[in-house]
């Protein structure tokens, strides 16, 4: 989810540096002796050897995990809607070691917890040695001080015991299942609210030959570097950044670097197509998830917001629009009947439309999903992954006038208008921060179409488009019709 202000686990890092110094590698020296429990779970502790490590996680989503003003918004209207019922379901992920160590049983707590219990941190991820589930957090933890990471030899010596784990190694599906312990989401009514790690298992990525990981090439990078800074032995450092979609409201370490590497995620996530049929004098948009290693959007799907914006011009005049928001709209509530909106529709155990996660007791979903195969001689597997749509979405009608040039954007935003409104309107957000989330544009779904740059393709129906295809073209006619959820329709 989107972050905000609230103390960081490094906020008081340079005095437990120097407190940690004799014990581990503040001073750049050998350590003397082995961490206790509560030094390992400090990530100051860890800063001492792993600087780089630690600066990078400091600005990462899973550091202020638990100081997310909209995770805390949501966390309090959720308990006070259900009585206590969803106990530990948010904080169980948002700030693990807390509940392992009986801090908090409902995250209601968390300004009076110590910073070393809060977010996802260190301890939590590199002590972690098996996975008893699929998902809500099964990961089970080392008790023996054994911190887990994906060098196969490591140097035995303290501060703590090192030891190799697949479920730390980007080159092993093990890693993914980590990731996935909290990344796949059943909420308390038994609603799948969260899929990423499912949608990867589906896809391309999973299997060999291609075989990627989360942590492989996508959310974390990798380079050649001394691990720790008393050695000079070169290892594979894998960045701790962990970037995805969300982002910070407030100040917040590491913050322009973070959404700088967020766009250049999304940025190859897409390709895009538009064909002009110039015969019924409509627009056809194609979009293709080419390259997220899940569906798109993925994540917490009922939050997320994508949606794509086409404009059509005969010289200088716009004679054609659908999917603008203007400054003082929100998407949801855009009176457009041709918009092309990508979200999960989730219902209550009344069947009635909801916003909220804990509410939801089933849900529709109409993302793209991930490619399940490369090979075009396969079209019905190698389009899963294509999605078109008509504009005017109304055949019989077409276009008032053939357009000379074509624009198409495709926008994304991590949480909608509506959720954060409606967190506003129930007291348990600060109304300054809805304005402060971003909204994305996608380059990788971003394309411009005019007569010159388009190639003319037959269709199966006889009628000759004239396409606009993308640089690196995976282009294959697809009969997958978009479903909008602009407006959610009754469950099924």
């Amino acid at each position: 989810r989107v972050a905000g202000a609230g103390s960081t686990a490094l906020g008081f890092a340079l005095v437990s540096v120097l407190g940690f110094a004799a014990a581990g590698c503040g001073n750049n020296a050998p350590a003397t002796r082995f961490f206790t429990q509560a030094e390992l779970r400090d990530p100051a502790a860890c800063q001492a050897c792993h600087p780089d490590h630690v600066r990078e996680w400091s600005g990462s989503m899973h550091a202020y995990a638990s100081d997310d003003p909209v995770f805390r918004a949501m966390n309090k209207r959720a308990q006070r809607e259900t009585s206590g019922a969803l106990a530990d379901f948010c904080v169980k992920c948002h700030a693990p070691m807390a509940v392992r160590d009986g801090l908090t049983t409902d995250g209601l707590n968390l300004d009076q917890l110590p910073a070393t219990a809060k977010g996802v941190t260190c301890y939590f991820c590199h002590s972690a040695q098996a996975i008893d589930g699929t998902h809500n957090n099964p990961l089970q933890l080392a008790t023996d001080g054994s911190m887990f990471a994906s060098i196969s030899d490591p140097v035995a010596s303290a501060p703590h015991k090192s030891s190799y784990g697949t479920l730390h190694d980007p080159t092993h599906v093990d890693s993914a299942s980590a990731c996935g312990s909290c990344h796949d989401i059943v909420n308390t009514l038994g609603a799948p609210v969260e899929r990423t790690f499912q949608e990867w298992q589906a896809s391309i990525y999973a299997v060999p030959p291609m075989g990627l990981t989360c942590s492989q090439s996508c959310h974390v990078d990798e380079r050649q570097a001394p691990v720790a800074n008393t050695t000079t032995k070169v290892r594979t450092f894998h960045s701790h950044t962990f970037v995805g979609v969300d982002l910070a409201l407030t100040d917040f370490p590491e913050k322009d670097a973070q959404r700088t590497r967020v766009q250049s995620l999304l940025d190859i996530a897409l390709q895009s197509s538009i064909c002009l049929d110039p015969v019924r004098k409509q627009i056809e948009i194609g979009i293709d998830n080419a390259a997220a290693g899940h569906g798109f959007p993925s994540g917490a799907t009922p939050d997320r917001r994508a949606w794509v914006d086409v404009t059509a011009y005969q010289g200088d005049t716009v004679v054609y629009q659908s999917g603008q928001v203007g400054a003082d709209q929100t998407v949801e509530t855009l009176a457009d009947p041709d918009l092309w909106l990508i979200r999960d529709c989730i219902y209550d155990t009344g069947k009635q439309e909801t916003p909220f996660f804990w509410q939801a007791a089933s849900l529709l979903s109409n993302q793209i999903p991930a490619s399940v195969t490369t090979n075009v001689a396969d079209p019905a597997s190698f389009t899963k992954s294509h999605l078109k749509k008509l504009y005017p979405a109304d055949g019989t009608k077409g276009l008032d006038q053939v357009p000379d040039r074509i624009t198409l954007k495709v926008h994304l935003k991590a949480i909608g208008d509506d959720i954060l409104a409606g967190l506003v309107a129930s007291g348990d957000l600060d109304p300054s921060l809805p304005p402060l989330v971003p909204t994305f544009d996608l380059a990788g779904g971003a394309q411009e179409w005019t007569q010159a740059t388009s190639t003319p393709m037959m269709g199966s129906d006889g009628i000759l488009r004239y396409c606009k295809l993308p640089i690196t073209p995976r282009f294959v006619p697809t009969q997958n019709v978009a479903v909008s959820h602009a407006r959610c329709p009754p469950p099924m």
